[in-house]
């Protein structure tokens, strides 16, 4: 049976070739889209280890968030930064959910992770959304969820109007361009609950912080944040 099944999936390799996200090398299981290489590759920030790390100083006097972290560094013209413009811009959902996969993994190893009741992606604006034909935030949610066994909330919060892209803005223009643009829609779906915030990449935490503001209005929240990637430009 074992090399039925890998003349099987031999024959499926040559019609429909299976490579690495990363760096288009042929030589990975048919169950990860990345090769041991770049896997190995991935600039792990470590920060889910610590309290008080970067990213839970970042809310330091801001909201109250219980525990903080980023699984990876984001660094320009890195693997990173590609394998991110494949996900966000290319299509490419499958990657999100692997990568939300090793997200959830790593949380599912800490104690102080271990109490998260619901998973809140970092809602999109209706029109973007559709645009890019899915919300990246709810997919990495989806990955973690399915090693955390954590149900998803995607209609607690809803993004009250389109904002512009934070990407070329200064620290200043991204606390104008995100105030007071997140509303709490669905208090009952959280309420009395640890949820955890999910976005893709966190900067300076303007934008995690307005929605985790708008999310905390809910009755008795205790609200956690994690990303996929930690950026300080």
């Amino acid at each position: 049976m074992n090399i039925l099944k890998e003349i099987k999936e031999s024959l499926l390799h040559l019609a429909f070739p299976h490579v690495c996200a990363g760096c288009g090398n042929d030589i990975l299981d048919t169950d990860n889209l990345l090769c041991l290489d770049c896997i190995s590759g991935l600039p792990q920030t470590g920060f889910q280890q610590y309290d008080d790390n970067p990213v839970e100083k970042a809310f330091w006097g801001r909201i109250p968030v219980a525990h903080a972290t980023a699984q990876y560094y984001f660094t320009k013209d890195s693997l990173m930064q590609q394998l991110m413009h494949q996900f966000k811009y290319r299509g490419n959902r499958e990657l999100g959910l692997y990568l939300g996969r090793l997200m959830g993994a790593d949380l599912l190893q800490l104690q102080k992770f271990s109490n998260i009741e619901a998973l809140v992606p970092l809602p999109l604006f209706a029109a973007k959304e559709k645009q890019r034909g899915y919300n990246q935030a709810a997919v990495l949610c989806y990955g973690i969820a399915e090693e955390m066994n954590i149900p998803v909330v995607k209609d607690a919060v809803a993004r009250a109007q389109y904002t512009e892209s934070q990407t070329k803005k200064t620290r200043v223009e991204r606390w104008q361009n995100i105030e007071g643009r997140f509303e709490l829609v669905n208090a009952s779906a959280i309420s009395g609950r640890h949820i955890l915030l999910v976005d893709d990449v966190i900067t300076t935490g303007a934008t995690l912080e307005a929605c985790g503001r708008a999310l905390l209005q809910a009755q008795n929240v205790q609200l956690s944040i994690a990303a996929l990637c930690y950026s300080t430009s």
